[in-house]
């Protein structure tokens, strides 16, 4: 059995000693690197042969799927299944799986951190005490209560629910949610109403985004969705960057229909230092961004590592329908 970690020029520095602890002994092991901007003879040579791909960010398009001669599975390393032709993969008869649930905590409790910080305008004291030596807690106008306040959680997955169970009963906010694939019987659960995506909107004190990407939701924050907050909302993206233009929310924050956002990415997966320089989200005191991290803890790395060898292998072995999850579908009949 041949298994094969592809990597892009960022993430190849990772040796995934974790995950070695759960690849049977005799594996060939490689780890691969895909550049777009490189030579690539030598990654498409490593995965010709490869029984099982676990996969990060790199995106298997039509060229990389034909080129698996014997390949059984693209396991992913992360909920996140965007990076690959789903239905082709499908008709090659390669499943796709990823991981369902291993950081609902950490990145539900990232979420809330990010709002807490705007909302009490942490960062700006500890600026302002640490750097400027000024001792003012008059500095910036008054932050409001919180309790009482509405969160619209857009995407009330796990980790939307988890969010939702924070906040209502910890932090006493009013949760409404925009979901239409989830059944009211789990809203009712977090005590969270459905409602409609313009309503989430409107009555909104904080957004809170926890959606999968699709073709669908990409930019769905654009101006049309900004000119609709009527609160001026905090706006807190832990889904994927380029569901959000950035473009448009430098433009809400600066019109003053949002109040701050913390996002724990770019529309860029890998942004390196030109086009974080030249994002016009930074240098914002209202604005909090975080380099993906919001699922990170020592459980969280473990649980990606053992999940996504075991789905691999449980594939390779025909075993498809004990995996977390397959996505497209393969082996599931």
């Amino acid at each position: 059995m041949k298994l094969v970690f592809t990597e892009n020029p960022l993430t190849i520095c990772n040796q995934h000693l974790d995950e070695r602890k759960y690849i049977p002994e005799g594996t060939e092991v490689v780890i691969t690197k895909f550049d777009p901007e490189g030579d690539n003879t030598q990654f498409f040579k490593d995965i010709e042969d490869a029984d099982i791909i676990v996969n990060g960010y790199v995106y298997f398009d039509k060229e990389k799927i034909d080129a698996l001669k014997k390949c059984k599975v693209i396991s992913f390393q992360s909920t996140g299944y965007n990076e690959v032709d789903l239905d082709y993969a499908a008709e090659k008869g390669i499943a796709v799986a990823s991981i369902l649930d291993y950081c609902t905590q950490e990145t539900a409790e990232n979420a809330i951190a990010m709002m807490m910080n705007l909302q009490r305008r942490t960062l700006i004291y500890n600026r302002s005490v640490q750097v400027d030596k000024v001792w003012d807690p008059y500095i910036y106008a008054n932050p409001q209560r919180i309790e009482g306040q509405t969160m619209s959680i857009i995407g009330l997955g796990r980790i939307g629910r988890h969010v939702a169970r924070i906040a209502g009963k910890g932090l006493g906010m009013k949760i409404l949610a925009y979901d239409p694939f989830i059944p009211k019987e789990l809203a009712d659960e977090v005590d969270a109403t459905l409602v409609d995506f313009d309503t989430a909107l409107a009555e909104a004190d904080v957004v809170s985004i926890h959606m999968n990407l699709t073709d669908d939701n990409v930019h769905m924050f654009n101006k049309e969705a900004f000119k609709k907050m009527k609160k001026r909302p905090y706006v807190i993206n832990e889904g994927r960057g380029p569901m959000i233009s950035e473009v448009d929310l430098a433009w809400a924050l600066d019109e003053g229909l949002v109040r701050g956002a913390g996002i724990d990415m770019l529309e860029s997966e890998a942004p390196d230092a030109e086009y974080i320089t030249n994002c016009p989200l930074i240098n914002r005191d209202n604005v909090i961004i975080n380099p993906h991290s919001g699922y990170l803890s020592d459980k969280s790395m473990d649980l990606i590592a053992e999940i996504s060898i075991t789905n691999g292998i449980a594939c390779y072995e025909g075993r498809y329908k004990e995996c977390w999850v397959v996505r497209n579908g393969v082996g599931l009949d």
